[in-house]
């Protein structure tokens, strides 16, 4: 009796795994369909509800970006604090794994959008395109004749792809915004859910934007779509859908960095790792074998190529040398360069990031305080939130601006009130100029800083050598533009933070049961 009922369980065992097997292949009759590891139920099948899942899939790499892996670093001064302005005091982080422009924005990156925005905007709102202008009066000086610079640097073709400057940290948001969806609807165009043909019927709020055709409220042109997109992309009724971020079509968005990202980036240690591996399961040695004081790392721990060569001795950025030294003597220029050089000049580091030290200094997202660096989070760190929410109208329907854009509104602090992660929509002045850190700025009295003083980073063609360590900082209002200033972007990582092709976390086998 004993031998019958263990041989019942072991076939009632092996019956229930044979079913388990079966459910997880989409039942004990049908064909392989990907199913529900919580109820069982299969996935983009109308029959079963029409639940849609996208297959897993690695991010790919937008246009213009690297790939920068994350992980730990000391952020801040990595030499003499010269200045005295104690704004920099070196603490360790971690920042999330992301992109970053391989290099700068050029004139005609921004020419291209500024051609968009007359195209659909000019007729019925000019200031649009207007209000997107770089000012090229930042290069008039008034003991220097650069009248030349005034008139052709932005437009003449000899400086395409030089970096564009004269744009305030506004106007540089508002170009990563574009991007970002010019880059999706290329993206959706290229899966046959809008037609290349719809470009030519947008204007003024009948544009493309990303949020506006994930809230149903920019239809467009349907492309052509193979029998699997069109499966894919249907209701549970046989009807089209458009694409959802769940769809793993679109990419995140393009923004600028943040001011822990941007340093991140520009110092590359993942240079330094003596081991570094690109297989899966293993590892590098997790070592930081020095501080690094510029962006090209240890090798070269000065300003000129220490390489045996044809550039031995040759500066490895765009920088000033000296007082009247902009770039050495006929015959023998030290960086070959008396203003922004193109953007894919000078030594890449690491990452491959051209001229994170020199050429031009940069915005980044965050909001300017001198205790930056003892007040925050040690998990991408980031000052600048207020944080915003989608527009509802009365009836709870979602609206869009006159521009196309998804209409976007603060959070209230009645809102925010009972949260356990925040209590306030607006937390820029969070622990340093709010009523609880008892700190003020009396703007334009005791103190330059407010709410509008955006971080720079970077020294610039016309700085001196200290201001290309990635740690040094500055700011300026993020209405003001200089003819030393210029910006890249950057987009967050989803996935694996090894990269593409790698797991997360620790994957072991699993231990077998004892009978």
């Amino acid at each position: 009796m004993r031998r019958l009922t263990s041989l019942s369980l072991i076939l009632g065992a092996g019956v229930l795994m044979s079913s388990m097997s079966a459910c997880k292949n989409g039942g004990l009759f049908g064909k392989k369909k990907e199913t529900s590891s919580a109820t069982g139920w299969a996935y983009n099948d109308p029959k079963m509800g029409g639940f849609s899942v996208a297959k897993s899939k690695d991010q790919f790499t937008g246009p213009g970006l690297v790939f920068v892996q994350g992980g730990t670093f000391a952020m801040g001064a990595t030499e003499q604090d010269v200045m005295g302005d104690w704004n920099n005091i070196p603490r360790r982080i971690t920042v999330s794994s992301f992109y970053i422009d391989e290099s700068e924005v050029s004139n005609i990156n921004y020419r291209e959008y500024l051609y968009w925005l007359s195209r659909m905007y000019g007729e019925s709102f000019p200031e649009v395109y207007r209000g997107a202008l770089p000012d090229t009066l930042v290069w008039r000086s008034e003991l220097a004749y650069n009248e030349p610079l005034v008139e052709y640097y932005f437009r003449h073709p000899a400086y395409n792809n030089y970096p564009v400057v004269g744009v305030t940290w506004k106007q540089a948001t508002d170009y990563a915004k574009w991007r970002s969806n010019r880059v999706n609807e290329k993206l959706l165009m290229d899966a046959g859910l809008l037609s290349q043909a719809d470009i030519m019927n947008q204007a003024d709020d009948n544009t493309f934007d990303s949020k506006s055709y994930m809230a149903g409220l920019y239809e467009g042109t349907p492309g052509k779509m193979n029998k699997s997109a069109r499966k894919q992309f249907s209701n549970a009724d046989g009807s089209p859908r458009g694409a959802q971020f769940e769809d793993g079509i679109m990419l995140p968005n393009y923004r600028l960095p943040t001011e822990a990202e941007w340093e991140y980036a520009a110092l590359g240690y993942i240079g330094q790792n003596p081991n570094p591996s690109k297989k899966e399961g293993k590892r590098g040695e997790e070592l930081i074998m020095n501080k690094q004081i510029y962006s090209w790392g240890t090798n070269n721990s000065g300003l000129r190529d220490i390489r045996r060569g044809n550039w031995q001795g040759q500066f490895l950025a765009n920088f000033k040398r000296g007082s009247g030294d902009n770039m050495g003597m006929a015959g023998g220029l030290n960086d070959r360069a008396s203003i922004p050089a193109p953007v894919q000049s000078y030594f890449p580091n690491t990452f491959g990031v051209y001229n994170m030290s020199g050429n031009v200094s940069e915005w980044v997202q965050d909001v300017y305080r001198p205790l930056t660096t003892i007040d925050g989070d040690d998990f991408n760190y980031f000052r600048g939130n207020k944080f915003q929410t989608v527009y509802q109208n009365a009836e709870k329907e979602f609206e869009k601006d006159s521009l196309g854009a998804l209409k976007m509104r603060d959070v209230t602090d009645e809102e925010s009130a009972s949260r356990l992660n925040y209590q306030k929509g607006d937390v820029i002045n969070y622990l340093d100029g709010d009523s609880l850190s008892l700190v003020e700025y009396g703007y334009g009295i005791t103190s330059l800083v407010n709410d509008k003083s955006r971080v720079i980073k970077g020294g610039s063609w016309n700085d001196r050598a200290y201001w290309l360590s990635p740690g040094t900082r500055r700011f300026m209002q993020e209405d003001m533009a200089t003819n030393t200033v210029g910006f890249r972007c950057a987009m967050d990582r989803v996935g694996s933070p090894e990269g593409n092709k790698f797991k997360t976390g620790q994957i072991f086998k699993k231990q077998r049961q004892k009978r």
